[in-house]
């Protein structure tokens, strides 16, 4: 009887075997994403890779071999679970209804959903705006996911386990300058969890946001760094697996008891630290 017991306390080592998740923006090994679908696979899931690459190629960073990102994605693979993509931009009309179609064609059920994809640049302080940039930001970066949250509700069987984590970016704990259209757009997501969860919950599905807090992604310098290290106590920067254990915990069982959350992993930052403003 006591081991019996003990066993039901073990973690399970694969807690999402036989599960499919749809993951958002997994276009850079550096990448959020990335990180999120290699463990989401270690952890026996398949994975419907959404990707855009002209995004990247805009930015300072460039864009990645997108082979070289998926094969590193289906290297953490179980059994026979499998790797799946689509290029889409989910700006355009349509498109996040279309992946959500694709995935569930691709694998016939979708378990779980992570809206990874984001939208840099193009931004400005207050003075500095058009209703343009505006218009851009809100289309990836919040209306996009919650148009996508509504079509994986809507091809989710009712009663079955389910669960769709938004990112965020803790603008609202401290100020994020320059970027005004960003910061409102992702403040949506976060405002608007815990209304999407509660419509859900009787589907028997959690809803959840995750701010991933100052997350290298390819962009530190050593200088940077050494201008913003007094605000991290544990002595780093956030790398992206740090976000991506929370995020991947939120999918398993282990998270039943989760829903309507904004979930912040930034290892202590403090914004107001001795040497940091």
């Amino acid at each position: 009887m006591g081991t019996e017991h003990r066993h039901d306390l073990a973690r399970d080592p694969l807690p999402l075997r036989g599960r499919t998740v749809l993951v958002t923006g997994v276009s850079r090994r550096a990448g959020i994403g990335y990180a999120t679908a290699c463990r989401l696979a270690a952890y026996g899931a398949s994975l419907f890779c959404h990707h855009y690459l002209p995004h990247d190629q805009e930015q300072p960073w460039g864009a990645d071999d997108l082979d070289a990102v998926l094969d590193g994605v289906r290297s953490h693979l179980i059994g026979d679970a499998r790797v799946a993509d689509l290029h889409s931009d989910l700006s355009q009309v349509g498109a996040p209804e279309e992946l959500v179609s694709a995935a569930v064609e691709e694998f016939h059920t979708v378990d779980a959903l992570v809206c990874n994809q984001a939208l840099s640049g193009s931004d400005g302080a207050l003075g500095e705006l058009t209703a343009s940039e505006l218009d851009k930001h809100w289309a990836v970066n919040a209306r996009a996911s919650i148009l996508l949250a509504q079509a994986f509700a809507q091809h989710h069987s009712p009663g079955t386990p389910g669960s769709i984590v938004f990112l965020t970016s803790g603008q609202g704990l401290g100020p994020m300058p320059g970027e005004v259209a960003y910061a409102a757009a992702k403040a949506a997501l976060a405002g608007i969890t815990m209304t999407i969860a509660d419509q859900l919950a009787d589907d028997g599905i959690r809803v959840n946001t995750v701010n991933p807090g100052p997350v290298d992604t390819g962009y530190l310098t050593e200088e940077m760094w050494q201008a913003v290290a007094p605000m991290f106590p544990l002595g780093r920067f956030g790398v992206p697996d740090d976000p991506a254990r929370l995020i991947s915990w939120l999918i398993t069982d282990e998270a039943a008891w989760i829903t309507g959350q904004v979930m912040n992993t930034e290892g202590g930052f403090g914004r107001w630290r001795s040497g940091g403003r």
